[in-house]
């Protein structure tokens, strides 16, 4: 199976980051999502399978 590479993705951060450095970004590759330190753009990704980033986001709006 061929994975997507995160060195190749459009990555973006949460509208609520306030524009700062200090964020996590994200990329969607499909069926992962992989997740990055905004600091540390040249280092490693997380990749997670579609529905366990659904379910990461789901948890979180609910903890509000």
């Amino acid at each position: 199976m061929n994975r997507p590479d995160p060195a190749y993705a459009t990555w973006r951060k949460s509208t609520y980051s306030g524009g700062g450095n200090n964020c996590v970004e994200v990329a969607d590759l499909g069926a992962v999502v992989a997740v990055r330190d905004s600091k540390n753009p040249d280092g490693p990704a997380l990749t997670l399978h579609r529905s366990q980033w659904t379910a990461f986001v789901r948890a979180l709006k609910d903890s509000r």
